[in-house]
């Protein structure tokens, strides 16, 4: 979309829009899978492509705002690239499909190394297995990055994830220990800064470079999973969201194997941005033989759903719907 604001008559240099656009494109089209014939992707006004697998389409949409989701003091322009994808990929993630295309659209302000943001989206992209096939550009006061994720669910005959579906007496599940982002936020906060501080750099890998489980969400929609969502506003209100979806409530019982090196309970609990997934399942066996099975991380047993619509509950203890949400 054109700009409304004049230009500036001056030529084209290394930070004029359709540079930077060339400089992207020669990027994402050395790093992504390469397209089918016929497939467009930079270039042209819209991207056309073919899903790998034949089945639903499944499409999400995320947003990074500087201020809001990344401290660009704490943050590289790589990070925020990385971040950018991968948070949206963990949306496909937690509905059980892998992830293909992507669409990426930047506003900055002067001077922002663009570049460099999108090293980190395509170093994001090839480690989610999908390509970035256009977006857009844009001049603005703040840094704002918008990524759109399009991936497919095979039809396999295992139904897609969803947060619904879970039922009184399932087992619930986490990928991954949790509340390493928030530690890691917390760290690179600290007046004396992290130097010394055991394992401070996993923590704040984690909230840096988070990575979508991908593959961990197509193992448990193969495995039967009756729901599922990834830990992106703090566990126990991304599952508050589970439990209203499916008319259940939970009891947690978050022992300390599930509690990231480094992080508190409270984090683990309420931090958010861990991009592990939460799972619901009436077939625990099932589930743990089914990750053993592809080499991943045996998924960690917290707690359960329960009959009691709107009660929940951590180690007995009565939770309130802490986590992260935006004001408007």
């Amino acid at each position: 979309m054109p700009s409304t604001q004049p230009t500036t008559g001056a030529g084209p240099g290394p930070g004029d829009e359709f540079a930077v656009i060339a400089a992207l494109r020669d990027r994402f089209e050395t790093t992504g899978n390469p397209l089918a014939p016929g497939d467009l992707g930079i270039g042209d006004d819209a991207a056309a492509v073919t899903l790998v697998d034949p089945g639903r389409v499944v499409l999400a949409t995320d947003l990074i705002v500087e201020g809001v989701h990344v401290d660009l003091e704490i943050s590289t322009p790589e990070d925020v690239g990385w971040k950018a994808l991968m948070v949206t990929v963990s949306d496909l993630a937690a509905m059980g499909a892998r992830a293909s295309y992507v669409l990426l659209s930047v506003a900055a302000p002067p001077g922002f190394p663009i570049g460099r943001l999108g090293d980190g989206v395509a170093e994001a992209a090839a480690a989610a297995g999908c390509t970035v096939v256009g977006g857009d550009l844009s001049g603005g006061p703040v840094l704002v990055v918008s990524v759109t994720a399009v991936g497919s669910v095979p039809d396999d005959g295992a139904p897609m994830l969803k947060r619904s579906g879970a039922r009184p007496g399932d087992r619930l599940f986490v990928t991954g220990p949790l509340g390493a982002s928030a530690a890691g936020l917390r760290l690179s906060r600290a007046p004396g800064g992290v130097s010394g501080v055991s394992g401070a750099s996993l923590v704040l890998g984690a909230h840096k470079r988070p990575m979508a489980r991908l593959a961990e969400g197509s193992v448990a929609r193969s495995a039967g999973v009756s729901a599922a969502i990834d830990v992106s506003d703090g566990l126990v209100a991304d599952l508050i969201h589970v439990a209203e979806a499916s008319a259940v409530g939970f009891a947690l019982a978050v022992g300390d194997g599930a509690i990231a090196d480094g992080a508190t309970r409270d984090e683990a609990l309420h931090g958010g941005e861990d991009y592990e997934l939460i799972l619901a399942t009436s077939d625990p066996v099932g589930l743990l033989a089914a990750y053993r099975a592809a080499g991943l991380r045996v998924p960690l047993d917290i707690g359960c759903c329960t009959h009691e619509v709107g009660v929940w509950t951590a180690d007995g203890e009565p939770l309130s719907p802490e986590g992260w949400r935006h004001q408007f």
